[in-house]
């Protein structure tokens, strides 16, 4: 579409401003104006829908669509796997998200698969694989597997979840690479994780001169480091290090988040994986060991939000699903909703995520910003659940295109 105008809805413009009936002009995918409608262009009928920016899920993992552990053991084709990625990005749309930031487990080759069109998706930033300690979190291979195997579950162009590194040598050397397949960041395992076969929350991984490493390659492109990070002594290690946002962060305590205030440092929380891996392991291909493994993190998760919240730390969305079972990613603004409010989980998915993934372009309804647009069957700010149903994004715009339409 050209020009066109969308009239009659009432406008959240993702700054945190009450709403507004106003008229959005959009014309060579941007949109040039809110105000009055004219007669030029075309009209999209909004009567009794709510606008919003399109929404932003800034923890994402494209290249886990399919059950985790059968995809890690040759179980499943490479033919499967890129079906099941691809109809991921494809629900992402549906579900009104039309920025994604991939933090591990896909190649360049699907970035640029979905940006020129081949595939429906929204657009994506990736940090290509995460980058590991030597038997750290993010490695899936068997205990008698030995580390220089693990590429072997690599599909290039496609799938890297992850590269092991046993000293700043080899970090440096696999950052490198991973910016040649094509990463625009990068992310570091710093701590264990959830769902890990070798380690446990409480481990740190990385020394903050090794992490030093993966920033001082990040700063010299003009990128930044994010990192997988459950406990405090992780955290700070990180932060030292110059890392400039943080994923998780479990257990974060007044010391860490006054810290990562003072240094800058964004804080991505994830509540819909730890729901999903509570109460549906098996779905996402996982044994029952995970739901051990994540039992009380949903609490203490919700006790170091409200710390980096009141510590001023800039706190984004991430839903860090994983598995086949990815089509309800607006879950994680319902669940936020209840921890702060309907109006806060919308301004951390639109404006600040995207002032965390560095793209000043979008995440606001404002003349000059791209035409980034969703129409809700209902108000969200009232109904936060209708985040969660993707039914309920009835029109989903793309940089002026619509790609979405059950009006």
């Amino acid at each position: 579409m050209g020009r066109f105008q969308v009239v009659g809805a009432t406008v959240v413009d993702g700054s945190g401003r009450d709403p507004a009936d106003t008229v959005v002009t959009v014309e060579d995918g941007r949109i040039t104006d809110l105000g009055a409608s004219t007669e030029q262009g075309e009209r999209l009928d909004a009567d009794g829908l709510t606008m919003t920016p399109g929404l932003i899920d800034a923890h994402v993992h494209l290249g886990l669509s399919s059950p985790i552990q059968p995809q890690f053991s040759f179980q499943i084709s490479a033919a499967e796997i890129a079906a099941d990625i691809f109809a991921t990005a494809g629900t992402a749309l549906d579900a009104g998200f039309t920025t994604l930031r991939d933090t591990g487990g896909i190649d360049g080759g699907v970035v640029t698969a979905i940006a020129k069109g081949k595939v429906r998706g929204p657009r994506v930033l990736s940090c290509g694989p995460v980058q590991c300690q030597t038997g750290g979190h993010g490695y899936y291979g068997a205990e008698w597997e030995p580390t220089e195997l693990w590429s072997s579950h690599h599909v290039p162009g496609l799938v890297a979840l992850s590269m092991m590194a046993g000293n700043a040598n080899e970090l440096r050397g696999n950052v490198r690479e991973a910016f040649r397949r094509g990463a625009s960041f990068l992310k570091l395992c710093v701590t264990g994780g959830v769902v890990g076969r070798h380690d446990r929350l409480t481990d740190t991984q990385f020394t903050v001169e090794e992490i030093a490493v993966a920033v001082q390659e990040a700063s010299a492109r003009g990128t930044y480091v994010t990192v997988h990070a459950h406990n405090n002594e992780g955290i700070r290690n990180a932060v030292e290090a110059g890392a400039r946002c943080v994923e998780h962060g479990t257990d974060i305590d007044e010391p860490t988040a006054a810290l990562m205030a003072a240094r800058g440092v964004a804080l991505v929380p994830t509540f819909a994986v730890v729901e999903q891996l509570l109460h549906d392991t098996a779905g996402a291909g996982l044994g029952e060991a995970t739901r051990e493994r994540v039992t009380g993190v949903r609490e203490r998760m919700v006790t170091a939000l409200a710390i980096a919240k009141a510590a001023g730390v800039r706190i984004g969305l991430g839903s860090d699903l994983i598995g086949p079972a990815q089509d309800r990613r607006g879950e994680e603004l319902r669940l936020r909703a209840q921890i702060e409010s309907p109006m806060d989980a919308l301004v951390a998915a639109t404006k600040t995520n995207a002032e965390i993934l560095g793209l000043p372009e979008v995440g606001l309804i404002a003349p000059g910003m791209q035409a980034d647009l969703v129409l809700w069957n209902g108000n969200p700010l009232e109904d936060p659940a209708l985040f969660a149903d993707p039914a309920n994004a009835v029109l989903v715009v793309q940089a002026g295109r619509v790609v979405k339409d059950l009006r």
